[in-house]
């Protein structure tokens, strides 16, 4: 008997150490991070930031609706929603510095502008208006040819869940997106999803051609995510959105491996 005993409580002390080396914080940014984890179960915490005041400026009447924005080499670039076929360089305080014409592509829903270290890559994939769009695109931009003749390549691709292609009402579609970002071998989207205000998190080769984009997984985000920024330094993803009543919020994904999101 007490030789079972000795087994069983062996057993168990084998079982809560195994368990507590593969379970705790795997996020190095946390203040809880635990090197022995394995899996995340929740329990990271962080320090308390202060969110310094800053300025905000009055932007040119030429960009009404201003969608996408990224830094490059100093600078800010940015571009129109709907109609508007140009690029425009800001300086730090939002003047109109270059407005850079892209020859041989169109606009019809221009959300986002994300880029990687040879490229810019400008979404227009906005599809909240009826939900139907059989040409979401990709315009992939090379840097080096930005101000003299752009050099543009065509990404083009279809949600594989989405078999319905009837017009639906304004503002209720799950396959609308306004968000994505460049890795070092992908693109990774984040949808809007305006029933039941999830994420959906697709890929897709960064490469030109016609693509059904890969399903990664789902983010209940609780809000519509209209912004996504890659922090390669700290593997971080922010995303940016708001809820129901327009109030914003930031979700960080970090911890990111391979990004699966797992």
């Amino acid at each position: 008997m007490k030789f079972q005993l000795l087994i069983i409580l062996f057993c168990w002390i084998t079982f809560q150490n195994t368990t507590s080396a593969q379970s705790g914080c795997t996020d190095v940014l946390a203040r809880n991070y635990d090197v022995n984890a394995i899996e995340n179960d929740g329990s990271c915490c962080y320090k308390r930031l202060k969110i310094k005041k800053f300025n905000s400026v009055i932007l040119s009447d030429t960009l009404n609706e201003t969608s996408g924005l990224v830094e490059w080499e100093n600078q800010l670039y940015t571009h129109n929603d709907d109609t508007d076929l140009n690029l425009y360089q800001l300086d730090k305080k939002g003047s109109i510095t270059k407005k850079i014409k892209l020859n041989g592509v169109k606009n019809k829903d221009w959300e986002e502008l994300t880029q990687d270290k040879t490229h810019f890559y400008l979404g227009d994939f906005g599809n909240n208006a009826s939900g139907n769009r059989t040409d979401l695109t990709i315009y992939k931009i090379a840097k080096d040819s930005l101000f003299d003749n752009p050099k543009i390549e065509i990404i083009t691709f279809s949600y594989p869940e989405q078999t319905d292609f009837t017009k639906q009402k304004s503002n209720t579609t799950n396959f609308d997106c306004e968000a994505f970002i460049a890795t070092e071998n992908e693109l990774i989207l984040f949808t809007k999803q305006w029933k039941n205000k999830h994420s959906a998190v697709y890929r897709l080769p960064k490469n030109p051609g016609n693509y059904s984009a890969e399903y990664i997984t789902s983010l209940k985000v609780k809000g519509l995510i209209t912004g996504a920024t890659f922090v390669e330094e700290k593997n971080l993803i922010a995303l940016c959105g708001h809820n129901k009543k327009l109030k914003p919020f930031l979700y960080l994904i970090t911890d990111l491996k391979d990004f699966n999101f797992e």
